[in-house]
């Protein structure tokens, strides 16, 4: 049987894709911050493990904990939203903190179990603003698009041990919790001098023509872990799929 760790499963991509890989017969080593009971059953095959992938301490004590596992799957994030202007260092210094460092983080601590035994997949989710600009996400884009880069290097080093990365590039989800799972509100982020710019960025926002959902994400995660071609880039979702399409 094989094992999947996977990080920031307290919701949204990271709950549904622990929930796919159980459902295919993997072991699921569920990681968040502050672990919930309530949101899976009950299983001898699906852990729940805290994890900060900030904290160097907490992520040694995971990968301990979880012992030997075929896939890690970093999805833990933050997402951030707002004129670039407007949006304290401090801020985005933690959001990069969680997006870029707290990846790189996971990915330094699995590598060498993997490497040793000679097998293993690394997936890090991005974004579709990856894929294209996009207004009012400049932090955001830039935290992601450093993964980006960092999983296209990577894929060469480790493929030279028999190992894998790859990346999962989700749409536009708006049943997930992106904008709420920071500490900063988003009208902080739009000044006065933004309103008209942003008010009909926020309206297509509210009606958009394609997006992704929970279950896109999970597939395309399963697909990458599977593939054992050179293929780097898995977009998520029917928008993300035309973003990389028009590219």
């Amino acid at each position: 049987m094989k094992t999947v760790l996977i990080t920031g499963c307290s919701s949204g991509y990271g709950l549904a894709t622990a929930r796919h890989f159980h459902a295919k017969g993997w072991a699921v080593i569920a990681t968040m911050r502050s672990p919930r009971q309530g949101l899976f059953t009950p299983d001898d095959r699906l852990r729940l493990l805290s994890l900060d992938v900030t904290d160097p301490g907490s992520i040694r004590a995971a990968i301990e904990a979880a012992g030997p596992v075929d896939a890690l799957v970093n999805n833990a994030g933050i997402g951030v939203v707002g004129a670039f202007e407007a949006t304290p260092m401090a801020h985005i210094r933690k959001v990069f903190e969680t997006n870029t460092f707290g990846t790189m983080a996971m990915v330094q601590a699995a590598i060498p179990g993997m490497r040793a035994r000679g097998s293993g997949v690394i997936v890090n989710v991005t974004s579709s603003v990856t894929l294209a600009p996009m207004p009012l996400a400049a932090a955001y884009t830039a935290s992601k698009q450093a993964i980006e880069g960092f999983t296209g290097s990577l894929a060469h080093e480790l493929a030279a041990f028999g190992l894998r990365a790859k990346l999962v590039e989700p749409g536009y989800a708006p049943t997930t919790r992106f904008a709420e799972n920071t500490d900063i509100d988003v009208a902080e982020l739009i000044p006065e001098a933004y309103a008209d710019f942003a008010a009909p960025i926020f309206a297509a926002f509210a009606s958009p023509a394609l997006t992704t959902s929970e279950s896109d994400v999970a597939e395309a995660v399963w697909l990458a872990v599977q593939d054992e071609t050179d293929r780097l880039r898995f977009p998520a979702g029917p928008d993300a799929v035309a973003l990389a399409q028009a590219s």
